[in-house]
């Protein structure tokens, strides 16, 4: 199963991160201001990222594939790293698709 893990960033925003089973990070979220609206994020993730309808494939300057997930308002909740094919990238996105509605959700904020 998947996880969320909730860290701080150096300039005090909170951020998730979402992890596949084996440990790496198949989505990450931009700062937040507020433990609250990190978690409001999270919560977003998980709803929309069970519909194939949300994700959206885009290409990085240097041509490295990528995608965004959107909420149903089409805002930004998540982008994944690049990625070396369109494949690698189609598996980030089942990847998601499959360990984020039920991922545990991990605060280490505090430490």
């Amino acid at each position: 199963m998947g996880k969320f893990v909730i860290k701080r960033r150096k300039n005090g925003e909170y951020q998730f991160n979402l992890k596949a089973t084996n440990g790496q990070d198949i989505l990450a979220s931009e700062g937040y201001t507020t433990l609250a609206a990190c978690k409001n994020g999270i919560e977003s993730v998980m709803k929309n990222a069970a519909d194939e309808k949300h994700f959206e494939r885009r290409e990085a300057k240097d041509g490295s594939p990528y995608f965004v997930l959107k909420a149903g308002n089409g805002q930004v909740i998540g982008q994944s790293e690049m990625y070396s094919s369109a494949t690698a990238c189609e598996n980030g996105i089942a990847s998601v698709m499959k360990n984020a509605p039920e991922a545990e959700i991990i605060d280490e904020s505090a430490e």
